[in-house]
């Protein structure tokens, strides 16, 4: 960008807008101090770049606008590029303005107190030479040693006033250890939490309130979680048993269902044709029932196959980053094989993230898709091989629209066939209907109480936003004269209630729009409603809807497809149409990188990275990389120890 001249677009966020508002504004700011906007930005002088970015402080000036009817000119102080942002971020209602002002915004440490947060004088009292925010900084395994060694380095007087203090510290740092969160630093931000994270916190909290007679609801608790620390937390979770409280949890490991005293089995599968309590009782129970899916899985009836062979590079080819030192990185080099599926392993905290997402994923987006996002990569010295990727794609688990408007048929573009459809009947072509009158975007056709969400929001102080069906359409999205136009005895909004099965049978003659929904169907998804709201979607139902769209898309062979743990959610049956899914792409020639735990995904992956050997500063190195069967053999990698059991076991079947 600093090579641009400002009329080239320099000021990106400014030149990505159709009016002429900023353009011309940038215009009078170059008239009046006196340089050109064909100049390259870094031969601007500082004093220019400042007062572009910054404002002109009290300085007014003459501004000169065109809008076509007419040309009017005022003056004022400028704001300057910056504040404008902050301000419109500030002040807009728009989640999608908010989501596209944000791309600017970086995070960096305050000046002042150079990410301390304290002032002087708080952090001049200090313990052992260390303040509290440098004590903060230390991870957990690291402050609990701290604080352990500390009873030898104060005073007797000292030791009796902390004494209490001290208990208490070790106490709820023990509490941490115990279900796997020793790599997090004590000052961690919570937004940068996984979910699996933030709710093993929870946890530890309530083992140590103490209480008995308690009904604990887990969802999940072991996402994020290696094979190696899952123990500590089934453990954790007996201590709260054993204290005489209840422990509901809603899980897909295998590990925690063999230690659980009672499994309820629901099914017999999704959406619809699911709802039922198929058995009830311990592993073994489930395990025989021949109804059961889950049981089938955990007997061994139905498995996920292994490769016959795995993949080697494309052409003998990789992409390389070279020197990766973000978080806790230790220099680290890092070869990618392409058009192969490759597993990032390693226990939680051992940078995986950081390697892949905030620097691999990063770096590739900024050069291959148009600077679309403004995410610096965390720092590394080079790369290689990016000439032979096209393009990358991130298929994370976050929602594909924020609204009850969005929903699967607008994501993957089934929706545009379905108008189209309904436009051209007969009856729609004698009332001169358009496609826009199939939309609950615009106004004509839909129910406008509601403004097409089918559904009225109320905003609540404090809580999530709380949605009433609405009066006047009940929940159609229509309005009366929309819906009398059917096909098949079906309006338009009885097709968006339609499950993805259903929509296959009733388009079963209309190809462009039965396609769209066959991969839905592919990825599993066939049990949602094609016009189900994005808001009621899961994490996992909302990524593999992404995968769908991907999918239904012509592939170029040179694309990477990066996913952060996409089994989150996901039953044994879905990992199986998820991995389908994942080595088709590979099939055509793209390259897919899967960050995983999952051991079934995992054993089936051409080509493993494997980082450690702990988390936190214990991590952040490569300790072994290749073919699952050769991560098996290397005694320093822990994912190897828990990979080779399921390489070599009786159930090995190959596809």
């Amino acid at each position: 960008m600093k090579k641009k001249t400002i009329s080239d677009g320099a000021v990106e966020p400014w030149s990505k807008t159709t009016t002429l508002y900023y353009a011309q504004t940038l215009a009078s700011l170059a008239k009046h101090y006196g340089f050109s906007l064909d100049e390259k930005w870094n031969k601007l002088s500082k004093k220019i770049k400042d007062i572009i970015l910054f404002g002109s402080d009290n300085e007014e000036i003459k501004f000169s606008y065109d809008d076509g009817y007419e040309k009017y000119s005022y003056k004022k102080t400028f704001e300057g590029v910056i504040n404008n942002l902050e301000r419109r971020y500030l002040e807009t209602d728009s989640d999608w303005k908010r989501e596209e002002i944000s791309q600017y915004q970086s995070d960096s440490n305050c000046e002042k107190c150079n990410g301390q947060r304290l002032k002087d004088e708080a952090l001049c009292v200090k313990i052992d030479s260390l303040n509290i925010s440098q004590v903060a900084q230390k991870s957990i395994l690291n402050a609990t040693s701290w604080f352990k060694n500390l009873e030898s380095k104060i005073t007797q007087t000292q030791l009796k006033i902390a004494e209490h203090i001290l208990k208490e510290i070790n106490e709820r740092l023990n509490f941490l250890l115990n279900v796997g969160l020793d790599y997090l630093t004590l000052s961690r931000e919570s937004g940068t939490l996984s979910g699996g994270e933030a709710q093993r916190i929870r946890l530890a909290s309530q083992i140590g309130s103490g209480l008995t007679g308690v009904l604990y609801v887990l969802d999940e608790p072991s996402i994020g979680l290696h094979q190696k620390d899952n123990i500590k937390l089934i453990n954790a979770l007996k201590r709260l048993r054993d204290l005489g409280n209840t422990v509901i949890v809603v899980e897909h490991d295998t590990e925690t269902m063999e230690n659980a005293d009672h499994i309820i089995d629901l099914g017999p599968e999704a959406g619809s044709k699911g709802g039922e309590i198929i058995v009830q009782g311990v592993f073994d129970d489930v395990a025989k029932n021949p109804n059961s899916i889950t049981g089938k899985y955990l007997s061994h009836k139905l498995f996920i196959q292994i490769p016959k062979k795995r993949r080697l590079a494309k052409n003998g080819r990789f992409l390389e980053i070279t020197g990766a030192t973000g978080n806790n990185l230790k220099n680290i080099n890092l070869k990618i094989p392409l058009g192969s599926l490759t597993c990032v392993t390693g226990v939680s905290g051992s940078g995986k993230s950081t390697l892949i997402l905030q620097t691999l994923y990063n770096a590739l987006n900024l050069t291959l898709n148009n600077n679309k996002s403004r995410k610096i990569p965390k720092p590394f010295k080079g790369f290689k091989g990016v000439e032979l990727v096209d393009k990358v794609i991130n298929i994370d688990q976050s929602p594909i629209g924020r609204t009850p408007r969005s929903n699967p048929a607008t994501y993957t573009g089934a929706f545009g066939p379905i108008r189209d459809w309904f436009t051209g009947l007969p009856e729609s072509k004698s009332r001169g209907y358009k496609p826009g009158r199939f939309s609950f975007n615009v106004k004509g056709g839909r129910c406008e109480a509601c403004e097409g969400d089918g559904v009225i929001t109320y905003e609540m102080h404090f809580l999530p936003d709380v949605y009433i069906q609405c009066d006047e359409c009940k929940g159609t999205r229509y309005n009366r004269e929309t819906l009398e136009i059917k096909f098949k005895n079906k309006s338009i909004s009885d097709v968006l209630d339609m499950t993805v099965d259903e929509g296959c049978e009733y388009f079963e003659n209309i190809t462009n729009i039965k396609t769209k929904l066959l991969t839905l169907k592919k990825v599993g998804l066939g049990y949602i409603k094609i016009g189900q709201q994005a808001t009621t979607l899961s994490g996992g139902e909302a990524q593999r809807i992404k995968l769908a769209k991907e999918l239904s898309k012509r592939s170029t062979g040179r694309t990477m497809y990066i996913l952060d743990e996409p089994t989150t959610g996901l039953h044994q049956h879905d990992i199986k149409k998820l991995l389908e899914i994942l080595h088709t792409f590979v099939a055509l020639g793209n390259t897919v990188v899967v960050i995983e735990h999952n051991l079934d995904v995992i054993k089936t992956a051409d080509y493993i990275i494997d980082m450690g050997p702990d988390g936190g500063v214990k991590g952040g190195e490569i300790i072994a990389e290749g073919k699952p069967e050769e991560i098996c053999e290397i005694k320093a990698s822990y994912t190897g120890v828990f990979l080779k059991p399921m390489l070599n076991n009786k159930f090995k079947k190959t596809a």
